[in-house]
């Protein structure tokens, strides 16, 4: 079954970076030259994704306005020039069919709410992606034309994106239990967070996934989880328990921009493969740390 649509979950209130994020979203803010939700729906484009839906938080229009075009910037540039720059501005427009959906007080906190406030613009009975807006992938390949592959190819009833991650880093993830060494991978279960020492494995996933409809269906009925959150973990297993969820190890690399560490990570990440990566480069090396 073809997947074209992407579901990404932008709604987070961002409080790691306040007060940077009181007036806008997260995923506004800058790696580089881009906002964290441009490189996101590039890699959905870039994967063959036609619709992509943008779950905000209540009050998030500054995030609709961002893809939105901009007239009075487009003639300004066009007035001095600058070419280059106003085709960059005007392909932010139209990298997909864009719809916006409201992440409502009215549900729980948690990385599975985005999911049913998106369900209006979903088709019943078609898989979809699902991306988290903390997340990017740095690869060749984008990361979800990865996962559509593995779906196409294997027909699980959903693929889950990991990554191998240090022990120590485990109690920060969902970690994965591996059900074969074959291919395609399958996941025996998955927990949320564990405890230092009660990890099934260093295998962890992240914001990346192909998923039934059925998924919004299981969060619907489901309770909330661990920290009072409705958990897509949760939701996960029980595919798991009743189907086969396929585990794809991601050839990238996977950066997280969810706190300022590994933002400011991220933007080191990709200003080594950028047009100032020279002078970045000579700049970091004469630092004396």
């Amino acid at each position: 079954m073809t997947v074209k649509t992407a579901v990404l979950a932008v709604a987070g209130l961002g409080t790691r970076f306040l007060p940077a994020t009181k007036s806008q979203p997260k995923e506004l803010l800058p790696i580089l030259d881009k906002p964290v939700i441009q490189y996101l729906v590039e890699e959905a484009a870039r994967s063959g994704i036609e619709n992509v839906i943008l779950v905000t938080r209540p009050g998030g229009d500054a995030m609709q306005r961002f893809f939105e075009r901009s007239p009075d910037l487009e003639a300004f540039l066009e007035g001095v020039g600058k070419q280059e720059i106003l085709a960059s501005v005007r392909a932010v427009s139209d990298l997909a069919k864009l719809s916006f959906a409201e992440q409502g007080p009215e549900l729980p906190y948690g990385n599975g709410s985005p999911l049913i406030a998106a369900k209006p613009f979903l088709e019943p009975g078609e898989p979809f992606v699902y991306m988290f807006g903390d997340d990017l992938v740095k690869s060749e390949r984008p990361c979800v034309q990865q996962l559509i592959d593995v779906f196409t190819k294997h027909s699980p009833d959903a693929v889950v994106a990991v990554q191998s991650v240090p022990q120590a880093e485990a109690c920060r993830y969902g970690i994965i239990k591996l059900k074969n060494d074959s291919e395609p991978l399958l996941m025996d279960s998955i927990v949320e967070k564990p405890k230092s020492g009660e990890e099934p494995s260093t295998l962890a996933q992240f914001g990346r996934f192909v998923l039934p409809y059925e998924t919004i269906e299981i969060l619907e009925r489901q309770e909330v989880g661990q920290g009072n959150e409705l958990w897509l973990t949760d939701a996960i297993a029980t595919l798991c328990a009743k189907g086969n969820v396929a585990v794809h190890p991601v050839d990238g690399m996977w950066l997280t921009t969810g706190d300022p560490l590994r933002f400011l990570i991220a933007n080191v990440e990709y200003a080594l493969s950028h047009e100032i990566a020279d002078e970045f480069r000579a700049y970091l090396k004469g630092l004396k740390l």
